[in-house]
């Protein structure tokens, strides 16, 4: 790595590169500052928790010295959508105003490109659910002879939703590796060349968890030679971690397992009787599975599920014919690598199987989620710090962690203990808004308790007079979807009782882009959204001034993974509400705060209906996470703050 870069005050000036570059830049002295911070870390190859407040520019201010740093740098960020954005927008951007001539990879988890193998072999079963199936087929063929990347997002004729992905892409169980006859042409394969002589890599969390840390074959080569890290997104990574850093075995995945074994053996072993009855016997016991967990649904802990009368026999079933089938396919694994494949497949699913029913593991939580077609057994360890550490410790390289949301109030220690980051750098820099002239914080008064029936009514009507005031341009943030389903009733027949005619859009109606669209197009639409809508979504300007929120969030106690973390710290004699639940809820607060104010032209009111926020001790905690917005009780300041918008406005250093 080179040395931190001396003209970063240049670069990021009114004068510099940048400014001639991106239309609207403005120099921000936190922006550099940050820049400056993150540099350093990239020379000294040390660890830093970078916070930067919604305006401060902190993609740019990361995508400078990384681009400068002259080493391999992996840019690791939330979503596939940030991702394209990196790779399509943001460092062409950057590499054009620094002239600097670094290569860029983007590189996507398997299930993103089309795999000739499986391709192959779909078209030769001929076996479709539907005749769209069937003519989304032939054009991923059509694509797959003339494209040189093979990402499905390139193809716009096909839904990345569509059935007929799961079939003609891999995933890591069913990938024939180096053994596959498509190998030299593989698209994965060649993202993967590609990041190995990039520059820089843009990734996401869950690839680089799944791929990086767990040493995926290929992939692994990845970080070893890197320099660098970069996390964008931050927030999201004790969460993700959990989730690669567990295990997890589903009967979805068995039923692909039966379904590839079932083809491989059409293929290669038709003259092997007892191929095709083990294979329906699994393909049963994971249906019996499901079938003896009855109607629930959501995540349980496993002793929930053990109170079903037929799941520990359904269970043992299951096991019982994994271990069959798996005999049977190493007997013929030599006869082709498809039924090879299957048999390691098999012998990996029995050892995660054996790992989920051994409970002599206290430092793990087993768990179950439940689809409505499926289900999955799920060993997460109760703390990733130790885990993660490791990894941070394995080789010197910087790490660097940046996000809106990663500190309560400026403290630090509830993520760094979460990560195993222990006494890294952190540094905050606040927005450059002027959040006492742009936002108001609006708490309403006499509102009931959020546990009892009448709460989501009570939201409802709280909110009709700042929706009425605000004209619309408004979200309604959840943190349950049975609560936004029955404020979306409620709301909408407000609307035609009282005659309002907002356009009133909700989650699940359409993707989040789509939704996002018609409301920014309206103009004066009404979005009612869940977890969805609490992060990664960016409306500037009027079409969203107001943001309701209608309980602090904190996580579900019954979680069967948040109630074992609680349960472990209050035995070790420590407060979990303190520790634990309250700075999860105000990370998760700012970030659904974070909606409202987008540009330093932005207007708006924050309006949090949880009385909890107000009447209990922990409340002030919270709301002194939040920006220094006004407060106020009262829905006629609310009224009067939108009747102000006509009005010009004094700067901060005009109001001083």
């Amino acid at each position: 790595m080179s040395a931190i870069p001396s003209d970063l005050d240049f670069i990021f000036s009114e004068r510099g590169p940048l400014a001639s570059a991106v239309d609207g830049f403005r120099a921000r002295a936190h922006q550099v500052e940050m820049a400056r911070a993150i540099a350093q870390a990239l020379a000294e190859h040390s660890v830093l928790i970078a916070e930067a407040g919604t305006g401060t520019g902190k993609t740019f201010a990361y995508l400078v010295p990384a681009l400068m740093s002259g080493g391999k740098v992996i840019v690791s960020t939330g979503t596939k959508t940030l991702q394209d954005q990196l790779f399509d927008r943001d460092i062409p951007t950057v590499r054009a105003a620094l002239k600097v001539p670094v290569t860029v990879a983007l590189l996507k988890g398997r299930a993103n490109y089309v795999c000739h193998y499986h391709l192959e072999r779909a078209a030769a079963d001929g076996r479709f659910g539907s005749r769209e199936d069937v003519r989304h087929l032939r054009l991923i063929e059509r694509y797959a002879r003339t494209s040189k990347s093979g990402d499905k997002s390139d193809l716009g004729e096909v839904p990345e939703s569509a059935p007929i992905w799961s079939v003609v892409t891999s995933t890591r169980e069913n990938c024939l590796g180096s053994e596959c006859p498509h190998y030299g042409k593989c698209f994965v394969m060649e993202a993967r060349r590609q990041a190995l002589a990039a520059d820089v890599v843009v990734v996401n969390h869950h690839l680089f968890f799944a791929d990086v840390v767990l040493r995926d074959e290929g992939v692994s080569e990845l970080l070893p030679a890197c320099n660098a890290v970069i996390f964008d997104e931050a927030h999201q990574l004790p969460e993700t971690a959990s989730l690669f850093f567990g295990e997890s075995v589903s009967t979805a995945q068995l039923l692909e397992l039966a379904r590839d074994a079932r083809a491989e053996a059409l293929q290669s072993a038709r003259d092997f009787a007892p191929l095709p009855e083990a294979i329906a016997t699994l393909d049963k016991a994971a249906r019996d599975l499901r079938i003896a967990l009855g109607d629930d649904s959501g995540r349980v802990p496993l002793k929930a599920a053990q109170r079903h009368a037929g799941f520990d026999a359904a269970l043992d079933a299951l096991a019982g014919r994994l271990d069959d089938l798996g005999a049977l396919l190493e007997a013929q694994a030599e006869r082709s690598e498809g039924l090879h494949n299957c048999w390691m497949r098999a012998m990996n699913f029995k050892q995660r199987l054996t790992r989920f029913r051994d409970e002599a593991d206290a430092g793990h939580v087993r768990w179950v989620e439940l689809y409505s077609h499926s289900a999955a057994l799920n060993t997460t360890p109760l703390s990733i710090a130790e885990i993660f550490r490791r990894q941070i410790g394995a080789q010197a390289r910087a790490w660097v962690f940046t996000s809106a949301t990663l500190s309560v109030n400026r403290d630090f220690s509830h993520y760094t203990g979460q990560m195993g980051l222990g006494e890294a750098r952190a540094e905050s820099w606040d927005s450059p808004f002027d959040y006492p002239a742009q936002a108001l914080l609006y708490v309403p008064e006499r509102m009931p308790e959020p546990n009892t029936p009448g709460y989501t009514p009570a939201v409802v009507a709280a909110a009709l007079p700042a929706i009425r005031a605000s004209r619309g341009r408004a979200f309604l943030l959840f943190t349950s979807l049975r609560a936004m389903r029955e404020g979306h009733e409620l709301i909408a027949a407000a609307f035609e009782r009282e005659g309002l005619d907002y356009p009133l859009l909700m989650q699940g109606e359409g993707s989040r882009t789509e939704l996002l669209e018609r409301f920014r197009a309206l103009g004066n639409a009404v979005l009612i959204g869940s977890q969805s809508f609490w992060e990664g979504v960016d409306v500037r300007g009027e079409a969203l001034s107001l943001v309701v929120i209608d309980k602090l969030p904190f996580a579900p106690p019954d979680d069967p993974v948040l109630a074992a973390r609680i349960e472990s710290i209050n035995q070790q004699g420590r407060n979990a509400f303190l520790e634990y639940q309250l700075p999860e809820a105000a990370i998760s607060l700012k970030q659904g705060a974070g909606r409202l104010i987008r540009d330093e032209t932005d207007r708006g009111v924050l309006m949090i209906c949880d009385p909890r926020l107000i009447g209990k001790s922990y409340g002030k905690r919270i709301w002194q996470s939040l920006p220094p917005m006004r407060r106020t009780r009262s829905i006629d300041d609310v009224r009067e703050f939108f009747e102000e918008e006509t009005k010009p406005r004094m700067s901060a250093g005009e109001r001083e």
